[in-house]
């Protein structure tokens, strides 16, 4: 593979790059602007681990895979859930037990790390989703900046800015090599 072979693979793959990140942040900011927070794909929400209160299952800066629940499903001790504790909070603790049943059941729900259980039992109508068992570390942080004004305006914004470069200095090279080419077609012409 010759220097200049080379360079072209790796420059097409630096712009494809550029723009897949691109793309998938554009996705992931309209993603969790129409849902209203967290983004979601096939069917699964992506939530952002902000405290201690589930570790070692899921560490702070976690994201965590939940699927939306349908309120006729049967939830079980020892199910993971996401639930409102008033309009603007979620929680995302363990059932450690299930209180009553039909219309008058309850949860009681616990955070792994924390010593005692949580102050209200939880009803059916307030949990929003069930742990699918999919976590990834550390990348809550990036997500929960992302859905920030300002990390919203950063990781769409900069890819953009990154491949207009790219693009400027991949055409710039181009020109440059076509006037390397007419200089040498115009010495060997005056040499002829």
């Amino acid at each position: 593979m010759t220097f200049r072979t080379l360079k072209k693979w790796l420059s097409n793959a630096v712009t494809t790059l550029l723009i897949i990140v691109l793309i998938f942040m554009i996705f992931m900011v309209i993603s969790s602007k129409a849902s209203g927070g967290e983004p979601s794909i096939f069917g699964y929400q992506f939530k952002v681990v902000l405290s201690g209160s589930m570790e070692p299952t899921f560490q702070t800066g976690s994201i965590i895979a939940v699927k939306p629940v349908n309120h006729v499903l049967k939830l079980n001790k020892g199910d993971v859930i996401t639930y409102k504790t008033d309009k603007t909070t979620t929680v995302t603790h363990r059932i450690h037990e299930v209180k009553g049943t039909g219309s008058q059941t309850k949860y009681i729900t616990k955070g792994d790390n924390n010593d005692n259980r949580d102050f209200k039992p939880v009803s059916p109508e307030n949990v929003e989703a069930v742990y699918t068992g999919f976590t990834v570390p550390f990348v809550g942080y990036f997500m929960h900046f992302a859905q920030s004004k300002e990390g919203t305006a950063l990781l769409v914004i900069l890819p953009g800015i990154l491949l207009l470069v790219h693009s400027v200095i991949m055409i710039w090279r181009a020109f440059k090599e076509i006037d390397g080419h007419k200089k040498k077609e115009k010495v060997s012409s005056t040499d002829a």
